[in-house]
């Protein structure tokens, strides 16, 4: 290897004619140059991508999002460059052709929970929000929802944002209103109105939102024999998958609790939310 710095200038000969040698060290000087980042500013840069700001977003054309029926139809709007953000709707928008009509039927789709989407897409969130972004952090007041909460209204409505979420292939508003669920108290009844509707709206196989209500009744049997019997009976034989679900964690609990005894250090299975709701009545 020769010494750094060190250069061997090349020599004419009868088989190197002068000029070839001059072209040659122009070449190498040249690679040098850009080796060592001498002149790199000089070379072609690739385009940056361009960011797209919220004005791009509002210059984008309207779409018009179908509602319910008849007299109950309600016609809302939305940027359609908002809108893509979903794959559900750029899948749709994506047919729609030039000059054409922009306009997307959604007959079977809640309002609200529509409307929480919309707000999602415009502004990363929809509510109530958390009032910080501490992951234990309460919800905003919501005048809306009755106290005591016996319909599961305020539970209701983020599950029903949960499944448009996952309709609209939007994961992380997903997350969000799973976690919001589980700052959210309600009573033994909206607790059940609220497993009714999981139950009859989400796959077997979603077993995060599945297990944490199965869990939640397991773990109050106390609560069903006080406050909502009647309901808890209608409820499991309505979804018998529902009672399956409770009884497998009651069962499993009573076996781990067997071996605590016999000298097991395990501990018995928390209920699956992060904060338990207090019943209310």
């Amino acid at each position: 290897m020769a010494d750094p710095g060190v250069r061997v200038e090349a020599t004419p000969t009868e088989d190197t004619p002068a000029d070839d040698v001059a072209m040659a060290d122009d070449g190498e000087e040249a690679e040098a140059k850009v080796g060592d980042g001498e002149d790199a500013s000089t070379l072609p840069q690739a385009d940056a991508p361009k960011r797209t700001t919220f004005l791009d977003y509002l210059k984008s054309p309207m779409v018009e999002l179908v509602l319910g029926s008849g007299s109950d139809q309600v016609v809302l709007t939305a940027h359609q460059a908002m809108l893509v953000k979903s794959p559900y709707f750029a899948d749709v928008c994506a047919q729609f052709s030039e000059g054409s009509k922009r306009r997307i039927e959604l007959p079977d789709e809640d309002l609200n929970a529509t409307g929480s989407f919309l707000e999602y897409l415009y502004m990363d969130e929809y509510f109530p929000r958390r009032l910080t972004s501490h992951k234990d952090s309460a919800l905003e007041p919501d005048d809306s929802v009755p106290s005591p909460d016996n319909s599961g209204a305020a539970l209701l409505k983020h599950a029903k944002v949960y499944t448009i979420a996952e309709k609209f292939g939007m994961p992380a508003l997903k997350s969000l209103a799973h976690s919001k669920i589980h700052r959210t108290t309600s009573t033994a009844k909206g607790e059940i109105a609220y497993a009714r509707y999981v139950y009859a709206k989400t796959s077997t196989g979603d077993e995060t939102i599945r297990r944490p209500v199965a869990a939640f009744w397991a773990t109050r049997s106390h609560v069903l024999r006080h406050e909502a019997e009647e309901e808890f009976r209608a409820m499991c034989l309505e979804y018998p998958q529902f009672g399956f679900d409770v009884l497998s964690l009651v069962l499993d609990q009573k076996e781990k609790r067997g071996e605590r005894h016999e000298g097991s250090s395990q501990q018995p299975p928390a209920s699956g939310r992060k904060r338990a709701r207090v019943s209310q009545g």
